[in-house]
């Protein structure tokens, strides 16, 4: 299930079929990445009285990344799991309302704006920030699901471990794939990066790290037709080239995918403007989104960086977007 999905519910009610508690708030911040605690930071500190809401996943995507050593502030790296701990200690600081909890229903039709949490309460907020991130992709190949959490994984610092010593294949072309195929290369004996196409996409940065790994080997012009295993797990993968046409096993252990990221928008889509894979769209250097009062940072709007020091930027500008705007009618 996606950071923030809408379930089934019915208007007004939570499972039990009694009304649901509602409660009113000024700043309502869905997302508990840097994008979510750096707006929780700022909008604290400006008396705002923020309430987060964190999701299925605490702490966001960068939870699953064990070492982040490009976060300025931090020269001697950190680990993705302990610098979340930090933003929403700094949060709760000064004064953040964090809670756990998933947004389950969405009703902007009209202020304040109604957030329905777990499906049993609604909260009413006069602003409204979305820090709700994205989720990776995967292909949508039946043995995929059938061998998910069996040898199939979209995380490979979630999951890399359990490979240690074997070989593995990564999917994709771009940074993530570069940088979840150098990750894995420290941990196993040999790892395929499967490329679709010719070339790389990923940064020249990252191109010289994969092509300066030994354990690396890519397979350009190749596409994956079937994910094969037993009841143990996976144990290889069939393989075809697209120009021959022909399909090859790859013996493997494990196999992780790095082909992008799917915004977690679907709850907001009937209100807000987004582009044709989902990304909130926003107003030029703003986080302002089509409706007043409605505020969009992080991954859920950005198509394109998909980094924490990114996402924690646009964290600060809607914090600051909220205050002038709740400065100005005077809520």
């Amino acid at each position: 299930m996606n950071l923030f999905t809408p379930l089934n519910s019915e208007s007004g009610k939570n499972l039990s079929g009694s009304p649901k508690p509602v409660e009113h708030v000024r700043v309502l911040i869905l997302g508990s990445g840097p994008a979510g605690y750096t707006a929780a930071i700022y909008t604290a500190r400006a008396n705002l009285n923020p309430v987060v809401y964190e999701g299925i996943e605490p702490g966001g995507q960068l939870t699953t990344t064990t070492e982040v050593e490009n976060f300025p502030g931090y020269p001697d790296g950190v680990t993705g799991t302990q610098m979340m701990e930090d933003l929403k200690k700094q949060a709760e600081r000064f004064g953040t309302d964090v809670r756990f909890g998933i947004a389950t229903a969405a009703d902007l039709s009209s202020m304040p704006y109604r957030i329905t949490i777990d499906d049993e309460k609604v909260v009413e907020t006069d602003a409204l920030i979305i820090a709700t991130g994205a989720t990776a992709k995967y292909l949508g190949l039946e043995s995929e699901n059938k061998f998910k959490g069996q040898g199939v994984s979209a995380c490979a610092t979630c999951d890399g471990f359990f490979y240690k010593g074997k070989d593995v294949a990564v999917v994709g072309g771009g940074d993530t794939a570069a940088e979840e195929a150098t990750y894995l290369a420290g941990l196993c004996r040999k790892v395929y990066l499967i490329v679709r196409k010719s070339y790389l996409r990923a940064s020249k940065a990252m191109q010289e790290k994969v092509a300066s790994t030994p354990n690396i080997e890519i397979l350009f012009e190749h596409t994956t037709k079937e994910i094969v295993g037993d009841q143990s797990g996976v144990n290889g993968v069939i393989l075809t080239n697209t120009k021959t046409g022909k399909d090859v096993k790859v013996d493997i252990s494990g196999f992780f995918l790095a082909i992008g990221h799917h915004p977690n928008s679907e709850l907001f889509k009937p209100w807000l403007d987004t582009d044709e894979v989902g990304y909130i769209k926003t107003l030029p250097d703003s986080t302002k989104t089509n409706l007043p009062g409605v505020f969009a940072c992080g991954d859920v709007r950005d198509p394109h960086y998909r980094q924490a020091i990114t996402a924690a930027g646009s964290g600060c500008m809607a914090a600051i977007d909220a205050e002038r705007y709740l400065g100005e009618r005077k809520f």
